[in-house]
């Protein structure tokens, strides 16, 4: 990454150029000449990376020279620099530009955070040294800490009251707007502290690269139709995966503003926990019970519902319309979403495993259960010692068609995942639908199964439609 030095507008001040790093120059501790020559070579090569603006390269470098002599405030205070102007960098970077030349890489807020760490460890080496205040000023003030960073100027200035750079952050300080300070009260509740999306106030709120904050469902409700910061226009590059919490503005809104800031959870909590009786419907086709399989998820409705799911208990409903009604099934599947993974282009690609019967549409649901015989009945002795010949059968079934596959890895796979699948023959209602999965079924024949309350009727369904293209007996 590269870029013009900071403007003159700009509060930092004092980072024109960093320290050179020779024999008598090296800060504290005795090294080798080998080890002194390999940490001059790195810092000779970081030093001109900083002055050509290349300043990743250059923080790689006095990285390297770091781990060979660890705790050198010369390495430390350049690599503070060097964050510092990559933080600067991005703070100043137009939206136009970011359109036109992407960037990849950490935030200004974490470069800063960055920069702060070492110069916090550049002043205990160096209390003395003026620098070390100017470093550590520049990084509170890129993370809008203004109040520390006029302590950090002042305590400089008792190091030497004539430092220009100091002074002239100072007044810079001094010059911003009333509206950029810290409060030591709490502070007046404004709309400074609202999400500009839901023009509410900010719940989990995420800060993008380009120093913008929203509450964290609203921006990525908002990138689901692109990529770009709903208010710059600067593309982005991040994902409900990796894009964390701003935990100190999280913090100060949970701290000043309770009462509102609970409203807040609760609203939110009631869009991503339904209860046990509220699911939202998938509209795709009619699944049954022990099947998994991949999906695709790209249209923006369905992507803000995959978000909510998996922020709550992973659990949605599959349905189909009924093409005899043209309106949604009276039965649907309960299915759990096992694995979520967020694609480049925003779409999402997720593993789904069946488990019970039963704009994204929400529902309030009836569960539908098979009518059993009650316990200590002949029925349901039956029905066990049905199911254990049915478990019989579907392992012999399994075992043929494996070999039958031969090298066909495909169709092996798809054997495995059915095998993996297979309930226990003690939980007759469940076997009764993984038995109909080893079958192909059209959408109107699964939806049938799923009305039937019967399971022995199921049972022997599924075992009629069971391919019978391997010689196997059952009685």
């Amino acid at each position: 990454m590269s870029g013009k030095p900071a403007s003159s507008g700009n509060i930092c001040v004092g980072l024109d150029d960093i320290e050179d790093y020779t024999r008598g120059n090296e800060g504290e501790g005795e090294v080798s000449w080998d080890r002194f020559n390999r940490v001059s070579d790195l810092m000779q090569k970081g030093n001109i990376g900083f002055r050509e603006n290349r300043f990743e390269e250059a923080i790689n470098c006095y990285s390297r020279a770091n781990s060979i002599k660890p705790g050198d405030p010369i390495i430390l205070g350049n690599r503070c620099a060097a964050y510092i102007r990559i933080s600067q960098f991005l703070k100043q970077r137009s939206a136009l530009a970011s359109e036109y030349r992407l960037l990849n890489g950490l935030d200004l807020t974490t470069h800063a955070e960055l920069a702060l760490k070492d110069a916090e460890k550049v002043v205990s080496y160096r209390s003395n040294s003026v620098k070390s205040y100017i470093l550590k000023a520049n990084a509170l003030i890129l993370l809008e800490r203004y109040e520390s960073a006029r302590d950090a100027v002042l305590s400089g200035l008792q190091v030497d009251p004539m430092s220009c750079p100091l002074q002239a952050t100072l007044q810079n300080l001094d010059r911003a707007p009333a509206t950029i300070w810290r409060c030591h009260g709490k502070p007046e509740r404004t709309d400074d502290f609202d999400c500009t999306l839901c023009l509410k106030l900010l719940y989990e709120p995420v800060t993008t690269p380009c120093g913008h904050s929203f509450r964290r469902s609203c921006l990525f409700q908002s990138m689901d139709r692109g990529n770009k910061c709903p208010l710059c226009r600067t593309v982005l590059f991040t994902s409900p995966r990796t894009c964390a919490i701003s935990v100190t503005l999280n913090n100060i809104i949970q701290k000043n503003f309770p009462e509102e800031y609970a409203e807040r959870k609760l609203e939110h909590d009631s869009v991503t926990n339904l209860g046990n009786d509220f699911l939202p419907l998938f509209v795709m086709d009619v699944v049954v019970p022990c099947q998994k399989f991949p999906l695709h998820i790209f249209e923006p409705r369905y992507r803000l519902m995959v978000r909510r799911i998996m922020e709550g208990n992973h659990r949605m409903g599959m349905v189909i319309v009924d093409p005899a009604t043209g309106s949604l099934a009276d039965f649907a599947c309960e299915v759990e979403l096992t694995e979520c993974e967020p694609l480049p282009d925003g779409r999402f690609y997720l593993e789904v495993t069946l488990i019970l019967l039963p704009l994204y549409r929400v529902v309030e649901v009836e569960w539908a259960h098979d009518m059993l015989a009650p316990e200590g009945t002949n029925g349901l002795e039956e029905l066990q010692e049905m199911a254990n010949n049915a478990a019989e059968f579907g392992r012999l079934w399994l075992r043929r068609a494996k070999e039958a596959a031969g090298q066909d890895r495909r169709r092996l796979a798809e054997l495995l995942n059915a095998e993996a699948l297979m309930p226990s023959s003690q939980d007759p209602e469940r076997f009764s639908f993984w038995l109909c999965t080893l079958s192909d079924r059209r959408p109107q024949e699964r939806l049938d199964l799923l009305q039937i309350r019967d399971t022995k009727e199921v049972l022997d369904l599924s075992l009629l439609n069971v391919p019978t293209c391997y010689t196997l007996s059952w009685g």
